[in-house]
């Protein structure tokens, strides 16, 4: 074999596996990746700070997210926003919830919200 074929094939096989691990990693990115969270259903403008001082941390959930707000998965100091059935969250609005889903950055698309113990 002579050696400029042997370099072709190398930087051939070294372009393969570098696109063939971006298309791998992005495609992981796509799907989001399964999470489980505890947390407090809020909405994404509060996250844990509600300033309504005459009505409940759900009320002001509530009327945050009639207002445009989404909703959000406060868990300690990180606010996640929620992508899911509305009426679902709507239920849970300020309380201590188990939720699972597939997380991509800081949003979770929410597949199910459970009370927590």
């Amino acid at each position: 074999m002579n050696a400029m074929f042997l370099r072709k094939t190398i930087v051939a096989l070294a372009v393969a596996v570098v696109f063939g691990s971006v298309a791998i990693h992005t495609k992981a990115q796509d799907t989001g990746a399964d999470t489980t969270l505890t947390g407090i259903v809020s909405d994404a403008m509060c996250g844990a700070k509600h300033s309504m001082t005459k009505m409940s941390t759900a009320d002001c959930v509530r009327m945050c997210v009639k207002g445009g707000q989404g909703f959000a998965l406060v868990v300690g100091d990180k606010v996640y926003n929620l992508r899911g059935d509305s009426a679902e969250l709507d239920k849970y609005a300020g309380q201590k919830v188990i939720l699972k889903g597939k997380l991509r950055g800081d949003t979770v698309s929410v597949d199910s919200v459970a009370p927590a113990k």
